[in-house]
């Protein structure tokens, strides 16, 4: 049964690219291409030429995902669940329809764009490909108009597309980061701000504690999956095996500390008394 879902899910996702793109969709290519833009193509360094990796971290490099690869569709998954969040916020705390697309904006690009700009990598994703913007703004308007926050299965859908964008922007990051030439814990780093940085700017917004300065099982579950990542990359595991896997290991785990309510316990020496 899975495998007939997988063969039509295959057949469709080919039969969209060749029409849009005029070309097959190829799930085994690299996640990430890396193409030179053309007033600095006579200063540009050094490249590989079978990875297409830049040898040096530089801006005159501008990496984007190809819309025939795997990665295109799940960042496009990731942006419309980090929009979904955003959304389901902003109505609990009863904004407006604007009001409500610019928290989902805010959600889906703001950690991305701050990665870009750490790595110096230009022109950013969402002036270049205007589908981002668009995404957001259908998925948020949509999510206004048939979306009940005050029904009693709103904060677990919430926390279900949270922990779903946690798992696909870490990775995103982490390979985002690994193709500029990032080292590994630079890597794992922006893996974390490629989602952290929306989250935290999203919550200040709705007027509520991000969840990174609670004691949430957030960050860590990112960290472990980035660990997960290099660890299978340096077994040579094949890459979309790895790439799955450590969006399984952060999902799993951030949607089991918050089935049994896990927390990192209180450090603190002194014991407190009650007055």
């Amino acid at each position: 049964m899975i495998s007939i879902i997988s063969v039509n899910l295959y057949a469709w996702l080919n039969a969209c690219c060749i029409t849009l793109f005029g070309k097959s969709f190829d799930i085994l290519s690299a996640p990430i291409s890396t193409t030179l833009t053309s007033a600095s193509a006579t200063i540009a360094p050094a490249v590989d030429k079978l990875a297409e990796i830049p040898l040096a971290l530089t801006p005159e490099f501008v990496t984007r995902f190809e819309p025939t690869s795997f990665m295109f569709w799940l960042e496009m998954f990731g942006i419309f669940a980090c929009s979904v969040s955003g959304t389901i916020l902003a109505k609990f705390k009863k904004f407006d329809v604007f009001g409500c697309i610019l928290v989902a904006m805010i959600a889906a690009i703001s950690g991305p764009t701050a990665r870009d700009i750490i790595l110096d990598r230009y022109p950013l994703f969402w002036m270049v490909n205007m589908n981002y913007l668009l995404i957001i703004t259908i998925t948020s308007v949509g999510f206004q108009m048939f979306c009940n926050p005050k029904a009693r299965h709103v904060d677990g859908l919430l926390k279900l597309f949270d922990g779903l964008a946690l798992a696909i922007f870490t990775l995103i990051g982490i390979q985002v980061a690994q193709e500029m030439g990032a080292n590994i814990p630079v890597c794992i780093l922006l893996g974390v701000l490629n989602i952290l940085f929306g989250t935290v700017i999203r919550d200040m917004l709705c007027n509520e504690i991000p969840l990174v300065l609670q004691r949430e099982i957030y960050v860590t579950a990112a960290i472990i999956g980035g660990i997960v990542y290099f660890i299978m990359e340096g077994m040579v595991i094949t890459s979309w095996v790895t790439e799955s896997t450590t969006m399984l290991t952060i999902f799993v785990i951030r949607m089991l500390a918050v089935r049994y309510d896990w927390h990192f316990p209180d450090i603190g020496l002194i014991k407190k008394h009650n007055l």
